[in-house]
């Protein structure tokens, strides 16, 4: 499968919805970690990144335009120790109890499903980033309707161990745009991950079509000291 360019890619899709993504800076120092969401309603659209302990979370830019809060207010990025825990819902509070309880990412998602938008049944897209002894392990996931079909869910698990330098993949919620939108298919895709934090923040943040995108989250985390650096970007100010 050919290494995608992460720009082009994002610009070639006006709505891929929300997204995470995550792999090894091009230094092979850092695990990256990125999560966008965008929006086509008013409700979705009217939304900001704020930190919130080690992580962050949704919050409404205009308080008085929120309709419902059900499934665009949840904490995107949580952190427990080693393991950071990024989603498009609140499946991140399912997985950092799971883990806290002792038990596994897989083990969590396997008690959620794809989230009740009908006709959309958007997916659930999750991830791991786990530094353990100076090395990064990361895990993706998708739960997703039988191809539109509601009665039936389907969870696919991406493990990915010793990841290469300046590689990454990416997940997201939505093939394209449509009415019903169409849920991603296939493998999450590898994607050349190039530059620092803030070249990587710009190249994303300029991908991501102007009328949809709405936030994104991207942050560094140093393999060998758990150090963070983190840059929020949002739409709304």
């Amino acid at each position: 499968m050919q290494v995608a360019d992460l720009k082009n890619y994002l610009s070639s899709n006006e709505y891929p919805g929300r997204g995470v993504l995550i792999g090894k800076s091009e230094d092979g120092k850092n695990a990256v970690i990125v999560y966008f969401i965008m929006g086509r309603s008013e409700n979705s659209r009217n939304r900001v990144f704020v930190t919130e302990d080690e992580g962050i979370k949704t919050q409404a830019f205009d308080p008085a335009k929120l309709s419902d809060p059900s499934l665009i207010i949840y904490s995107p990025v949580r952190v427990l120790g080693s393991k950071t825990v990024v989603t498009n819902g609140d499946q991140t509070d399912t997985v950092y109890d799971f883990l806290k309880e002792g038990k596994t990412f897989e083990e969590a998602l396997r008690t959620r499903t794809f989230e009740p938008d009908e006709p959309n049944f958007t997916p659930r897209i999750s991830g791991e980033a786990d530094i353990a002894k100076s090395e990064l392990f990361y895990k993706l996931s998708i739960l997703k309707s039988a191809n539109g079909n509601p009665e039936s869910v389907r969870r696919y698990f991406y493990e990915y161990t010793s990841p290469l330098s300046g590689r990454g993949h990416i997940i997201h919620t939505y093939k394209h745009d449509g009415n019903p939108i169409p849920s991603f298919e296939g493998e999450p895709v590898e994607v050349e991950l190039k530059g620092d934090i803030d070249s990587l923040t710009e190249k994303v943040w300029e991908g991501l079509n102007e009328n949809n995108k709405v936030s994104l989250f991207v942050r560094y985390i140093d393999i060998e000291t758990g150090k963070t650096e983190t840059r929020i970007v949002n739409k709304n100010k």
